[in-house]
């Protein structure tokens, strides 16, 4: 009788160990399916606040596509230009369009690109010479793009006696930051969309934690009861 007594005692103490351990485990389910879920509506939250903080950038701005910003016209331009093989030509229509969103912003950046090698000939910063170069200047000395990059062959300004810069790769300078402002513009855009993607699905995984530690938690009674 006092060995039967002993076991049951055993088995007790064993059950009340497992049923303690198991019960932890089912809290830190629901601990960790909370954290989860606050995770998510962060991430969320911060995601929605991130592409409005872009978009109101943008708008600040004051950008409108031009009317030649449609993929038909802008090929035409290029074409007539004597640009060929030019890469990444632009999809997006954006003539007469408030540049508000970072696709937006991305499209009108690829069409800047298309009038600047425009304005160059096709060719592109580091094609171009620093300075104008002078009429007589030996082709030795001449940059593939125009200009040089030797002041000794540089037109000469008058009033400053400094060589004079070359205007179309100042105005790449000038369209490359602008252009870089705007894709950035666009990544922070899709950034923030990837964050509320994130969100949702952090959300989802701590919801799912949460139903998975309740239905575990109440195993054990469901079990009792039966028994």
């Amino acid at each position: 009788m006092s060995t039967i007594t002993a076991d049951h005692r055993v088995t007790q103490v064993v059950r009340t160990k497992t049923d303690l351990f198991r019960k932890l485990l089912e809290w830190g389910g629901f601990g960790a399916g909370a954290i989860l879920v606050a995770f998510g509506v962060v991430a969320i939250a911060m995601g929605f606040s991130g592409r409005a903080t872009v978009a109101d950038s943008l708008k600040l701005e004051k950008i409108v596509g031009s009317a030649d910003m449609t993929p038909a016209l802008i090929a035409k331009e290029a074409k007539d230009a004597g640009l060929t093989n030019v890469a990444n030509m632009p999809t997006v229509d954006v003539a007469g369009k408030a540049i508000d969103n970072g696709t937006r912003a991305r499209a009108f950046a690829s069409y800047m690109r298309i009038h600047a090698l425009e304005a160059s000939g096709g060719f592109t910063y580091a094609q171009m010479g620093r300075f104008t170069a002078k009429p007589d200047a030996p082709k030795a000395e001449l940059a593939v793009g125009g200009g040089t990059d030797n002041p000794q062959f540089a037109v000469i300004d008058a009033a400053s006696k400094q060589p004079v810069a070359n205007g179309a790769r100042n105005l790449w300078v000038t369209e490359t930051a602008l252009t870089t402002a705007l894709n950035t513009s666009y990544m922070a855009d899709r950034l923030g969309l990837f964050g509320i993607v994130v969100g949702i699905a952090l959300l989802l995984s701590g919801i799912g934690f949460i139903v998975l530690a309740f239905a575990a938690l109440h195993r054990p009674k469901t079990a009792a009861s039966l028994s």
